[in-house]
């Protein structure tokens, strides 16, 4: 953008794409060249917040633009006419709606978040995207998510993890089957040091009612241990505010975060740096820090090795402690706390709702 204030600090409205100059308002409040520069701000700060955004977002984004362009394709078969992809008006966001669930199969929530990516990288483009056309393209979706057969498309939600799924989670054999190769089944053994990593990061996950962001940017100095057990800094990730939190000593030892994470870092000689690490098959330890999608891993193939029917994902954990801690009598606001959610969060009330469905039911104690 500086560049672009040339000599007199102003930028030549012809240098300006129309819809530049029209992202910076009304221009006739202004003088051509004011215009251009409030425009060139404009642009420059749609620039600085997508390159301020997380790497898997922005690739998230461009798989949506691409599902967007793949869609004009198929309406110009349709109707014979090529749209410029900065067309994003009500009817083409509701078209591609439709297609998306029609044609693609997708999950509503899926649909939802395409609709976001869409927009902002449209906008990007430098298209103004009416308020009408995204108002329209959720207003198509709603009925699209009171569909229990088009939500089951997704991934569903997360099934909660349970002290009793870390427990065979963490005591489940080192060896496991292989898939088979021709003739030929073998089995694998985990090295020592991913078992103690994978014990760690399971119980300490669940004990912070963690993300897989936060659990992947957690750092060694940021975990102290004190007499209780543990004090855990949980860094702020994608925007959300840190936050300190204590973890207390576990009556198994197999299911301790305290115990495990202690293991854990002795063995891997751990003092400062990121707290999880890549471990190869050979037992050698990598040099970078394990990233949230080998932290999902962790957790699902921890399950997978124990033979659990339960599908646990990474998000099992934060939602365990959560419905764990309730049936146990924990306060709503502690574990609330713990876990980083709003005050007025949806998602952490029907996690307390699952934790409490079996205190003072409806039809308990009545004379049935």
């Amino acid at each position: 953008m500086a560049a672009e204030l040339q000599h007199t600090g102003v930028v030549e409205a012809e240098l300006l794409t129309t819809g530049a100059a029209e992202a910076a308002g009304d221009v006739e409040a202004y003088d051509r060249a004011t215009a251009a520069v409030l425009a060139a701000l404009d642009q420059g700060a749609e620039e600085h917040l997508a390159d301020a955004r997380p790497k898997k977002t922005r690739a998230s984004y461009a798989r949506d633009w691409e599902l967007w362009a793949e869609f004009h394709g198929w309406l110009t078969g349709r109707t014979g006419h090529t749209l410029p992809l900065t067309a994003v008006t009500k009817g083409t966001l509701v078209a591609f709606v439709v297609w998306l669930d029609e044609m693609k199969q997708a999950a509503p929530s899926t649909i939802d978040r395409r609709i976001t990516g869409v927009t902002v990288t449209a906008r990007r483009h430098g298209t103004e995207v009416p308020k009408q056309a995204t108002k329209a393209a959720r207003e198509a979706l709603k009925p699209m998510k009171l569909d229990p057969v088009r939500t089951a498309r997704g991934r569903g939600k997360a099934i909660p993890a349970t002290p009793a799924h870390l427990k065979a989670m963490n005591t489940a054999p080192a060896a496991r089957p292989q898939p088979e190769v021709g003739r030929r089944r073998g089995t694998q053994e985990l090295p020592e040091l991913a078992r103690l990593r994978d014990r760690a990061l399971t119980t300490l996950a669940f004990g912070i009612a963690g993300r897989s962001e936060e659990v992947s940017s957690l750092d060694t100095e940021g975990i102290t241990q004190v007499a209780e057990g543990l004090e855990v800094h949980v860094p702020s990730v994608k925007g959300r505010p840190p936050r300190d939190v204590a973890v207390a000593y576990g009556e198994n030892p197999d299911t301790c975060p305290v115990r495990c994470w202690q293991a854990w870092k002795e063995a891997a000689a751990l003092t400062a740096g990121p707290a999880f690490l890549p471990v190869d098959q050979k037992g050698r330890l990598g040099a970078q820090r394990l990233g949230p999608d080998g932290c999902r891993l962790v957790i699902t193939r921890a399950a997978q090795r124990a033979g659990l029917d339960a599908k646990l994902t990474g998000h099992s954990a934060r939602r365990g402690l959560v419905s764990t801690g309730r049936k146990r009598g924990k306060r709503a606001e502690k574990l609330r706390k713990q876990g980083g959610w709003a005050a007025n969060s949806p998602v952490f009330w029907e996690y307390v709702d699952e934790g409490e469905r079996w205190e003072d039911t409806a039809t308990e104690g009545i004379g049935l």
